[in-house]
């Protein structure tokens, strides 16, 4: 089967969900382990930005976001605690497709979907950290890079080519 003829589709992450999100995390993110209970609050915080990637009742991929404030990148695999009670963007922490699964378009429909989620909420801007290279997948989902000095060190825990990245939605 090509990817093309998948029908995989995103619904909301439920609190049963979380062991196979682990998995998949773990799978793909090797070099940027996370423990499943920091994974658990960002869905507990906000359940509305957290979704699951699903084909034929499996889950094949997961996105994770929650409301924060640009320019300040939250640590990796560490507890929020709480949400900021006046966020200015919705924080992406993380998009991750198995490899078979991709191709259909899965993170821009997880921006689409997030975005609209933002609006309603009126948060104006959507902000990640792009890890692997994958500066060029979010750039082409309206995200560009923001680089000040004040940044980089809050970048160090993703990694030597980790990217912050801003959208305006």
């Amino acid at each position: 089967m090509s990817n093309s003829s998948i029908k995989a589709q995103w619904h909301p992450l439920l609190a049963e969900d979380m062991a196979q999100v682990d998995t998949i995390a773990d799978s793909i993110h090797p070099g940027l382990p996370e423990r499943p209970r920091v994974f658990a609050e960002k869905r507990n915080l906000f359940p509305a930005g957290c979704w699951k990637f699903v084909h034929e009742q499996t889950i094949v991929g997961y996105g994770l976001s929650h409301p924060w404030q640009l320019f300040d990148v939250p640590p990796l695999d560490e507890f929020l605690n709480t949400l900021p009670s006046s966020a200015n963007c919705l924080y992406v922490h993380d998009v991750a497709i198995l490899p078979q699964m991709r191709g259909q378009r899965a993170a821009s429909r997880f921006i689409e979907r997030i975005s609209s989620e933002a609006r309603a909420r009126g948060i104006p801007y959507l902000a990640c950290v792009s890890v692997y290279g994958t500066d060029r997948l979010w750039a082409q989902t309206g995200f560009e890079t923001v680089s000040t000095e004040a940044i980089k060190p809050k970048l160090r825990s993703y990694g030597d080519n980790a990217k912050y990245m801003v959208a305006k939605i």
